[in-house]
């Protein structure tokens, strides 16, 4: 998958939805938020992430030390410095090496690392303000299929941020199964507590949990990020629901 083409997309895309809604509604999925808030998050945090593979940091940068971290008030101006900022993420991996180890959520990483943690915030927040504006919200099987690869792969750092304790008992699985065409052992994944272990693992593996989703892997997307109930979305389950609800309940992003 080309991460940085679909990061430019992703960021176009959502930034045609903030331009055609209106800047105070309120975004249902990101709690007393509004359009202008999303915007403003979504894209100082990509020069937030840019900053960071810049100066090669190897600690967390101080959302209130990002350069040009505020948008202008000029719309047409505003979009323009949102592009820019996921401009700058790519721009900053390519002048600092692709490979060069700096901070992430889950340690040192290469800092290409950060083109797709960098996609996956744009899809998510562009299903924020699609949702809020009551439009339709698409999303490539493949795309999605990654994105929910890549938010397991960050449950452990949220387990730790949250200390809200594991979402699974040692004896408790999920299974995720996305019903689209070409996936295949991508469209699955399966997700256990190893015993004796304060938190969790994952793997493409087909097979039975505690508790089983199937459905798109758009709609599984928006339920394993907590924008839309499974009980709103077309998607099947099977097994013990409280295990589901316990693992929603524990995966805050």
């Amino acid at each position: 998958m080309d991460y940085a083409a679909a990061l430019l997309d992703e960021t176009r895309a959502f930034g045609e939805l903030i331009r055609a809604g209106d800047p105070e509604a309120a975004v249902p999925t990101c709690p007393g938020w509004n359009l202008t808030q999303l915007f403003r998050h979504y894209g100082r945090g990509n020069r937030w992430a840019a900053q960071i593979i810049a100066e090669r940091m190897d600690g967390p940068l101080d959302p209130r030390e990002v350069v040009d971290g505020k948008p202008p008030a000029d719309t047409d101006a505003a979009i323009e410095w949102l592009h820019d900022g996921a401009q700058r993420v790519l721009d900053s991996v390519a002048q600092s090496g692709p490979d060069t180890p700096v901070w992430t959520f889950l340690g040192p990483r290469p800092a290409s690392w950060w083109v797709r943690r960098r996609l996956h915030e744009a899809t998510v927040h562009r299903a924020d303000a699609a949702l809020a504006l009551g439009h339709d919200f698409t999303l490539a099987p493949e795309l999605a299929a990654d994105g929910i690869g890549e938010l397991l792969d960050l449950v452990p750092a949220l387990l730790v941020r949250n200390g809200s304790g594991s979402p699974l008992a040692d004896d408790q699985s999920v299974h995720l199964h996305a019903t689209d065409d070409g996936l295949g052992a991508t469209g699955e994944w399966t997700v256990r507590r190893p015993a004796g272990s304060d938190t969790v693992s994952w793997s493409h593996e087909h097979g039975k949990g505690s508790v089983a989703l199937r459905g798109s892997a758009r709609d599984l997307f928006l339920a394993v990020t907590r924008r839309v109930p499974v009980a709103e979305a077309d998607i099947a389950i099977f097994g013990d629901t409280a295990v589901w609800q316990n693992w929603i309940d524990h995966t805050a992003f």
